[in-house]
């Protein structure tokens, strides 16, 4: 099927030197407190993409729980592919696309496992169920049928039917340090805005990318 006229029109907005903070994450911030002021949904939900031991990278979406000057946190089944492959090669990208904004936010970095009393207190603040299902999904493997995985999960509701639900040893967070951060607004005529914040000496430098 040929879509190639399929297009759209960028006229939402621009972006200077100006507009940008000093810092990446501060940016960020301003976009993210914009992004969930409108109707998108899940704007905190990001593509991680990964790269495997033999050159093949993968993608998967994925949700930024919080984030501060020390990178972005999500978290995960630490057996999972995702978790895998970031065990063999921690160079990683996060991709952020707000398309009712004409925005695209990509950081690439570093992942690096957040400590088992980090995951702890982020896990105690999730629903019951949902942390009834990290002990059941051995993610990323083969399961026969979904009838298979809810029998597995009423069986471990039952065992944790009184208490508090432990963390599982297998589960926890992942933070990704910003190597370089781009901000991307979409502009008429394809002359898209691009700033691509890089570290230095001082703090980060900010350079206009061509689009």
């Amino acid at each position: 099927m040929d879509i190639s006229n399929f297009r759209h029109e960028y006229v939402k907005g621009g972006l200077e030197f100006s507009d940008l903070a000093s810092s990446p994450v501060e940016q960020f911030s301003t976009w993210f407190d914009q992004a969930k002021k409108t109707d998108i949904p899940d704007p905190n939900a990001m593509v991680l993409a990964t790269v495997d031991n033999s050159g093949q990278p993968s993608q998967r979406t994925v949700l930024l729980k919080y984030y501060d000057e020390d990178g972005f946190v999500f978290f995960t089944n630490r057996e999972s592919r995702k978790a895998r492959e970031m065990e063999e090669n921690p160079k990683v990208n996060l991709h952020f696309v707000w398309l009712d904004l004409e925005r695209q936010i990509s950081i690439s970095g570093r992942s690096e496992p957040i400590s088992a009393a980090e995951s702890a207190r982020y896990f105690m603040t999730r629903p019951r169920d949902s942390q009834i299902a990290a002990w059941v999904s051995n993610q990323s493997s083969k399961v026969s049928s979904r009838q298979i995985l809810m029998q597995k999960f009423q069986e471990m509701k039952e065992k944790f039917s009184r208490g508090e639900v432990p963390l599982p040893s297998f589960w926890g967070g992942y933070r990704v340090v910003p190597a370089s951060v781009e901000f991307w607004q979409g502009r008429k005529n394809r002359l898209h805005d691009r700033f691509l914040y890089l570290p230095s000496v001082d703090g980060w430098n900010v350079e206009r990318l061509a689009p």
